[in-house]
């Protein structure tokens, strides 16, 4: 919730700040006409528990709406039960916030889910009114206009919002085929044109060689320099494409594909052709069974980190892989990769926000779990890449 508000606009955020403390206000007038102090309280506290389950994360729900209601259909139970009742209002901000929870679990939970919370939602708001002073006709005419008016249009309402959610979903799904099918053929018109010629030239010179046609070292270069130029007009249609299809503040999906057992795979290979790379794994890892979403982050995160050394860390003498129970924190682990090399932001900077496409990607996949990965230059040259993960994937809530 924390995050999503940070992601909006700062009028959006001034706006809802104003409107959340308004509501706030009126409901701490609402319980100020309650005739006894802990009434009062507990009148505010009710309003605010409504009101929160408006806004809370949809995988936080379903556990604050059952604590909304059970919380204001206590309150009412309490208050009828009193000498003394507020005069003038039961808490109408808190009415409204029921029926709109209404409306929200329609719109957005599983029928039968929904169904349960319009159940619980829709007597709170009926009896509602039951906590003010005067029952007369006019209090059951209040309670008939909400439970024949108020509820059926909420839950109305969450169901317009939710065939228009449809709706949508299903024209961004018409819209991304579409755009999936021009991108295959720009991918097959630009990009297997250009591999097409690498491998024509690969060709032409297997079987010059083999013709017995001895070829100079001019000829060499200029027919590896040809190769070069079309390998890199290949690369950069592969780039323009992955700019196009890639949006770096959409989380990819991830799937488990490697443990710890693969990461000496990593380091021997890299060190056959780049600098030597130090492998180090903490021995009290082996006493915990890491799921397979945390050994598979850990190998994106080391796999990503060589890759980026070999190619934008000039001169590097060293590479230092680390992955260690993270000091002060025994329930998480950390991977780092260190190298001493320069070249520092090179070629990682990118994409809008100053982060390679990898360097994204590793961050959705750690994230996704629960984690946390930086990147950056090293003091003294070189650069690093760290990772602080969970030793359990974090489940997601539903």
């Amino acid at each position: 919730m924390i995050s999503a508000f940070r992601a909006w606009s700062r009028i959006r955020q001034a706006v809802l700040c104003l409107v959340g403390t308004a509501l706030v206000v009126l409901v701490t007038l609402e319980g100020a006409n309650a005739p006894y102090a802990p009434v009062a309280v507990a009148t505010v506290v009710s309003g605010i528990l409504c009101l929160a389950a408006l806004v809370v994360p949809e995988h936080r729900f379903a556990r604050q709406a059952a604590l909304a209601t059970a919380a204001s259909c206590v309150l009412t139970a309490v208050e009828t039960q009193l000498p003394q009742r507020p005069e003038n209002t039961p808490g109408m901000v808190e009415l409204c916030a029921l029926l709109l929870l209404i409306t929200r679990a329609v719109r957005r939970r599983p029928a039968s889910r929904a169904l349960l919370h319009t159940a619980g939602a829709a007597p709170a708001a009926v009896a509602l009114p039951l906590r003010i002073a005067e029952w007369d006709a006019n209090l059951g005419t209040l309670i008939g206009l909400i439970a024949v008016f108020a509820v059926p249009f909420a839950v109305v309402l969450g169901l317009c919002l939710r065939w228009y959610d449809a709706l949508r979903a299903r024209e961004r799904e018409a819209i991304r085929q579409a755009q999936r099918l021009e991108h295959a053929r720009e991918l097959h018109d630009f990009v297997a044109h250009h591999v097409t010629a690498i491998v024509a030239r690969t060709k032409a010179a297997r079987f010059a060689a083999a013709a017995g046609h001895t070829q100079t070292p001019e000829e060499i270069d200029r027919m590896l320099a040809e190769i070069e130029g079309v390998g890199s007009q290949a690369m950069g249609s592969m780039r323009a494409m992955v700019s196009v299809l890639r949006d770096a503040a959409a989380p990819a999906a991830t799937r488990p594909t490697a443990d710890l057992s693969t990461l000496r795979d990593l380091t021997d290979e890299f060190s056959v052709l780049g600098p030597p790379a130090a492998l180090t794994i903490d021995p009290r890892l082996a006493d915990h069974g890491l799921a397979p979403e945390i050994t598979t982050a850990v190998h994106r995160v080391v796999q990503e980190s060589l890759t980026n050394v070999r190619k934008h860390a000039a001169a590097a003498g060293r590479v230092e892989v680390r992955v260690a129970l993270l000091s002060g924190a025994p329930d998480r682990l950390e991977v780092s990769v260190t190298d001493d090399g320069r070249g520092g932001t090179a070629g990682v900077r990118e994409t809008a926000d100053g982060r390679g496409y990898g360097l994204v990607g590793l961050a959705e996949r750690v994230e996704a779990i629960g984690g946390h990965a930086t990147a950056g230059p090293r003091d003294g040259g070189g650069w690093f890449v760290r990772a602080a993960l969970p030793l359990n994937a974090a489940s997601p809530a539903g």
